[in-house]
């Protein structure tokens, strides 16, 4: 088994009608993952609307997902801030909190240079005993890890072990897998990616459709060795939801859908706005083409 399983959903934070975190929410939905297909849940990512997720109600939701799923799943943390400070400081809480994982995502905005970067993670993987998952996403933080630069932390930190590779570009991921350590492994960034991640050395996907078809995510991760049309077949038939869940900014589209199928999800926080009826509509169909359960108020 993969250091953080094969399908590890990047989990939304419900929200209360007023905005306010849902805590009792959060454990119902980490609880229905991990008996769905999930080997794992990763708290406090983009998906869980980290941006607007403070200090204390990220250590708070931290502790009530520990609470909720610990021992029988892997929770991962998102820690990764752009100030090098921040991030260390987080990752020593979440370790406290009694995490499994942490994930650092590059940091945005201030665009360091790689010999930043190499510095920014080896300090906060310092910082904590347990495995660490880096997330190169330059579409959302205009900064991204060189394949070099990956393998050279790869090999100087021991407990970074994995990248949530959301850069789409499968030739410098099949070099990353072929080259890396044995004990570092790439996962798929997003759902879309995960099939031909596959292909070129991938073990795993940092889900948003687990959410909704964990079960059929982990088959296509498991069944992709011995028979690679039966997991084509899975990812051609989940395709349309991959598609609604970014028909806008993640989490919008899948807040909606946990809405419909009648999981906690409340509003999304600012500056995010609620789903358009024409994204509903587009995300109701793709549930309904799935035979799952749609007629919910989104």
């Amino acid at each position: 088994m993969p250091v953080f399983g094969r399908v590890l959903t990047a989990m939304a934070t419900p929200m209360h009608p007023d905005g306010s975190l849902d805590l009792d929410g959060a454990q119902r939905l980490a609880a229905h993952l991990v008996e769905h297909g999930n080997d794992g849940v990763f708290v406090a990512g983009t998906t869980g609307e980290s941006p607007t997720l403070d200090h204390d109600e990220t250590l708070s939701l931290l502790r009530a997902v520990v609470e909720a799923v610990g021992g029988r799943a892997m929770v991962v943390a998102g820690c990764g801030k752009n100030d090098t400070a921040a991030t260390v400081r987080l990752v020593g809480e979440a370790t406290d909190a009694g995490v499994d994982g942490v994930v650092l995502v590059t940091p945005y905005y201030n665009k360091p240079a790689q010999r930043g970067l190499e510095a920014h993670f080896a300090a906060a993987a310092a910082a904590t005993p347990l495995p660490v998952m880096l997330y190169n996403i330059p579409s959302r933080t205009a900064c991204e890890i060189a394949p070099q630069t990956l393998l050279r932390i790869a090999e100087a930190t021991p407990n970074v072990r994995a990248v949530k590779d959301a850069v789409g570009d499968f030739p410098a991921s099949a070099w990353v897998a072929s080259r890396a350590p044995e004990s570092f492994e790439v996962y798929a960034g997003d759902d879309v990616s995960l099939l031909p991640l596959l292909a070129v050395g991938g073990v795993g996907v940092v889900s948003v459709a687990g959410h909704l078809v964990g079960e059929q995510l982990a088959r296509m991760v498991d069944v992709f060795p011995k028979d690679p049309g039966e997991a084509r077949a899975v990812h051609w038939r989940l395709l349309p939801l991959f598609r609604a869940l970014f028909a806008e900014t993640n989490p919008v589209p899948l807040k909606a859908a946990l809405r419909l199928v009648g999981l906690p999800a409340g509003p999304v926080r600012p500056p995010l706005a609620e789903a358009a009826d024409a994204t509903v509509t587009t995300v109701r169909r793709a549930l309904a083409a799935l035979d799952l359960p749609g007629d919910g108020a989104a």
